[in-house]
């Protein structure tokens, strides 16, 4: 981002009300929000296959095993 659009764009937020500003931020927390909440789901979900795989994996050894 060039510096003219970065000052433009801080322009533009200084000339914002209160209510505004707190609409931008509230816009700007539910996008980093939903970024977490992706990584968190990619890692829950990594993880909960795992645990599918090795306990289907067991189910299998035990089943061999008679």
């Amino acid at each position: 981002m060039t510096t003219t659009k970065k000052h433009e764009i801080l322009k533009s937020l200084d000339s914002l009300d209160h209510a505004q500003a707190e609409k931008v931020m509230e816009y700007i927390k539910g996008l980093v929000g939903s970024a977490r909440n992706e990584t968190y789901y990619r890692l829950f979900k990594r993880e909960a296959m795992k645990e599918i795989r090795q306990a289907l994996n067991q189910r299998r050894n035990v089943n061999t095993a008679f």
